[in-house]
């Protein structure tokens, strides 16, 4: 097993929330004094040219986020030792049933149902680690019908990927092939049926994306019937 067969091997999504402060700002959250996080399914990823799928009565959001491919298996692992367990990463985005969402909020319940979507974790292939050097200085953009909604850097992360990866194996153990979505930068929206969604990555030093996703969107024929309260 290796970090590059993430889509197939790995067993879970770690999706950290409100990691950048602008982001939490727009949904009128408190900025996090500590990381949280919460699972998605690894049965959520979709691969570049796929189509994500919106359950039927659901308000879905988009969120562009650099995915860590984590490269070996650890548990309580200093961020200094960080570096050492990253495999290599990708582009993903974290799609939300923001409605679901919230009523999940307001009732305290999880959040699984509005994040654990068939689809709602579209991403890039594997990016080997050697071809992003500095990964505290990525630009990361999502358009939806060629218009920007998304540009970020993930200098502007309130908790470092070093940090992320402490916290998180601090609870649970990391292993090969598993995914840390480490937060989204402001702009977040909707997309709806017959959209088209592109995302790109370009690392500080480079002139070019790295990598480009391509997405349509359709209604998702039959399972969930969101009925509004």
């Amino acid at each position: 097993m290796s970090a590059s067969t993430f889509l197939t091997t790995g067993k879970k999504i770690i999706a950290i929330g409100r990691n950048f402060s602008e982001h939490a700002k727009e949904l009128n959250n408190d900025v996090p004094t500590s990381p949280f996080f919460f699972l998605k399914p690894t049965s959520s990823y979709l691969e570049n040219g796929g189509t994500i799928e919106i359950p039927q009565g659901c308000e879905v959001h988009h969120e562009i986020e650099l995915a860590v491919i984590i490269g070996k298996n650890g548990r309580n692992i200093p961020a200094t030792e960080a570096d050492d367990y990253i495999g290599g990463y990708a582009l993903s985005i974290d799609l939300t049933a923001r409605d679901l969402q919230l009523e999940a909020k307001k009732a305290r319940l999880p959040w699984t149902a509005s994040k654990g979507f068939d689809t709602f974790t579209p991403i890039s292939a594997f990016i080997p680690k050697h071809e992003i050097s500095d990964a505290a200085n990525v630009n990361i953009w999502i358009k939806v019908n060629d218009e920007y909604r998304q540009r970020g850097n993930t200098r502007d992360m309130i908790f470092s990927i070093p940090t992320l990866i402490e916290y998180v194996s601090s609870i649970m153990k990391l292993e090969t092939g598993d995914v840390i979505l480490t937060g989204t930068p402001k702009g977040v929206g909707p997309i709806y049926a017959g959209e088209h969604v592109t995302a790109g990555l370009c690392p500080g030093d480079h002139k070019d994306d790295l990598v480009q996703l391509s997405f349509e969107v359709e209604d998702r024929q039959g399972g969930f019937v969101h009925v509004k309260p």
